[in-house]
């Protein structure tokens, strides 16, 4: 997998334990004018996630012995899938023209690792105007108050299973530290019956990348993305 990303492997130690562990440390350059950063998100961008949710879940899940084998292959397919290539679409879509002068076509982006996708989001917002932004969350659409985001729980791609094993009360151990973000919410009870609200604290391993883009590029960027191979790529959402 490093091999195809260009990326050497070098060095490292060995250390002893009772389960086995492997980490890494990733070190690269970006050039200036290229760079990504999480904020300040602009009102009006559309929030893009180019992989589904679910792998804390289902790999919780396989450890039970619970997991079925397509959830469980759909989830390492997406696992394995680097973030390169969604990085290089969202790069050269969001440098089209006058380029991202600005944070113009993109004003934010971040990966959806381990805090899960409310974490992640929550510092993506925390970089913009002032740390009281209020998240919204609803199953269709709702109202927002001032520099806030809000998230359509229909519209977020879930990985095979993950809906069922929440249902069936298998989550990640990590769950419990990420719902403590849900206090950033400010319409919990619109959504948290809503069977993906509980994704959204699901920690994810290798998860996708989350951006907030200008709307007149945002079917673009989907198509692009789509094209790469990420193929669950969806606008989830807007900055309002």
């Amino acid at each position: 997998q490093l091999g195809r990303e260009n990326c050497a492997l070098v060095g490292g130690h060995t250390s002893e334990g009772a389960e086995l562990a492997m980490g890494l440390s990733v070190t690269g350059a970006v050039h200036p004018d290229k760079v990504l950063r999480k904020g300040p998100l602009r009102v009006g961008h559309v929030l893009v996630l180019t992989k589904p949710l679910g792998t804390g879940t289902v790999m919780a899940a396989d450890m039970r012995y619970s997991a079925k084998g397509n959830w469980l292959a759909a989830c390492l397919r997406s696992m394995l899938q680097s973030n390169a290539s969604a990085a290089r679409v969202l790069s050269s879509v969001c440098s089209a023209g006058d380029g991202n002068k600005e944070g113009m076509l993109c004003s934010g982006c971040t990966d959806v690792t381990g805090f899960g996708l409310l974490g992640h989001l929550l510092e993506m917002i925390q970089c913009s105007e002032d740390d009281t932004s209020r998240l919204e969350a609803d199953s269709k659409s709702g109202l927002s108050s001032k520099c806030s985001v809000e998230l359509i729980l229909n519209d977020i791609p879930l990985l095979p299973g993950a809906a069922e094993c929440v249902k069936n009360g298998i989550l990640s151990s990590l769950q419990p530290q990420n719902i403590r973000c849900a206090r950033a919410i400010g319409n919990a009870t619109a959504g948290n019956g809503h069977a993906t609200y509980p994704l959204l604290f699901d920690p994810q391993t290798s998860g996708g990348l989350l951006a907030a883009v200008a709307p007149s590029v945002a079917d673009e960027c989907i198509a692009a993305l789509k094209a790469a191979g990420y193929l669950s790529a969806s606008v989830i959402g807007r900055v309002v």
